[in-house]
């Protein structure tokens, strides 16, 4: 099944779960995408990489403050697993459901 789509999703933070919504345009192995959340406001992913059922990819997130974010998520159906990376504060969970 295709990871292309609208996610809801949820990154488990150091400052609680933070909520949002990740869209997904696919093109053969690779994609593009962008992450809206109250927190962080919108954020395009880089190099995005798609191998069978996992999605890989980077972020520069600005606030609240400039960090590289890592992210790796595995499509199963409407649902995602994975984690993001974040520098210092190390791997925190991200969930999802298709929109």
């Amino acid at each position: 099944m295709s990871a292309a789509g609208t996610w809801n999703v949820t990154v488990k933070t150091p400052m609680g779960d933070q909520n949002g919504t990740f869209t997904v345009a696919v093109d053969g192995d690779s994609f593009v995408g962008t992450l809206t959340s109250p927190m962080m406001g919108s954020l395009a992913t880089e190099g995005g990489k798609i191998d069978g059922p996992t999605l890989t990819w980077k972020m520069e997130m600005k606030v609240p403050m400039p960090m590289s974010l890592d992210g790796e998520a595995k499509v199963d159906g409407d649902t995602l697993s994975g984690k993001v990376v974040a520098g210092a504060f190390g791997a925190m969970a991200l969930t999802g459901t298709r929109g």
